[in-house]
């Protein structure tokens, strides 16, 4: 049996189902909340990596 790959393209199409089924599981008033926690993850990362990385060079100098 021969495996081919198969590139995995999003397309506008496939982005607009995966728009809507996020609407259908989770309705409208529920993604704002969502955005805002993803978000807030999100900068709490940055933050964490940006502390570790000035620890960093605190422990070169």
């Amino acid at each position: 049996m021969i495996s081919s790959f198969i590139p995995l393209a999003i397309g506008p199409w496939q982005i607009a189902l995966i728009v809507l089924a996020v609407l259908l599981l989770f309705g409208g008033k529920k993604i704002p909340e969502l955005m805002r926690g993803l978000g807030s993850g999100i900068k709490e990362f940055k933050d964490a990596s940006k502390d570790e990385e000035e620890e960093k060079e605190k422990k070169l100098d």
